[in-house]
């Protein structure tokens, strides 16, 4: 059974206009939504705050068990975190220097960067390469570490950071955007039925496909499509993944138990011609409409 995801999944509910700054000569801030906004991290000091916010929800809400350098720095770090770019979302309302006003995060990796650097991050779980290899002509970007101080997880945070993702995507003329989204906990059997809907309604096809890594591979196929309720399955989703899922996002094949970060994986894959033009209208498709 393949389900029509544009009115399974109820849209966004835009209530405030993400606005793209402008007139700010040489302004590197990709969008505002009120007191938030996003851009890309400018310095070493800021990484290193964006890897604490990671720390504060990974390792002391989520339970992800971290080396004992990072728990004494209280730092989610690893050897990514140098090579990749790191947006931010930050509160400026709150006194204090930029540092202490970032509020979420995202870690991109472009395929040129990582081509030079070590390879992908989600390539340990999953067949990226394959992927790749099958679209010579398309240029990849990995998303990953997303997350979100607990006060700020609404509607308008995750907004603001898919501006942020599109317009770093269009600037560096990105062609799909990837990477892991996860499941809170090492049991996918608890996930059955959100696992099972996304199995059996949005898993990639043919040249999007995407395998776990057959040592690693954990079945998705937790209940015949007959006995899935999609809103209860939805209800059921991590808010990032519905939000992946409103863009026009598929799933690769097989999850994936991830034991030092407590969580249940599975590959999201985004060809950027085949978001949801609903949310293309929405974001624009004029890379200056938001990067500076």
């Amino acid at each position: 059974m393949t389900l029509d995801l544009a009115q399974t999944i109820a849209p966004v509910e835009i209530a405030q206009k993400t606005v793209p700054v402008a007139g700010r000569s040489g302004t590197d801030v990709l969008g505002r939504i009120g007191n938030l906004e996003t851009r890309i991290a400018r310095s070493v000091t800021e990484i290193d705050a964006a890897q604490a916010v990671r720390y504060r929800v990974f390792a002391e809400e989520m339970n992800a068990r971290l080396s004992s350098d990072a728990v004494r720095r209280k730092r989610d770090i690893d050897a990514w975190d140098m090579v990749c770019d790191h947006l931010l979302v930050l509160d400026t309302s709150i006194e204090g220097d930029a540092e202490e006003q970032i509020v979420g995060t995202y870690r991109l990796l472009r395929q040129d960067v990582a081509a030079v650097s070590g390879g992908f991050y989600s390539q340990s779980e999953f067949d990226v390469d394959t992927l790749i290899a099958r679209h010579p002509e398309k240029r990849f970007m990995e998303l990953g570490r997303s997350c979100v101080l607990p006060a700020y997880r609404t509607k308008r945070t995750v907004e603001l950071l898919w501006q942020g993702n599109w317009a770093y995507a269009l600037k560096h003329g990105i062609d799909v955007m990837f990477g892991c989204a996860s499941f809170h906990g090492v049991v996918p059997e608890e996930h059955a039925l959100a696992l099972s809907f996304l199995h059996h309604n949005v898993q990639a096809k043919d040249e999007w496909d995407v395998l776990a890594r057959p040592e690693l591979f954990r079945t998705m196929d937790l209940m015949p499509p007959e006995g899935i309720d999609a809103r209860k399955a939805l209800s059921a989703m991590p808010p990032l993944i519905k939000g992946y899922l409103r863009l026009g996002a598929t799933v690769g094949t097989g999850a994936v138990v991830d034991h030092g970060f407590n969580t249940t994986d599975v590959l999201i894959v985004l060809p950027i011609g085949k978001i949801s033009g609903r949310y293309l209208n929405y974001y624009g498709a004029d890379a200056g409409r938001f990067a500076s």
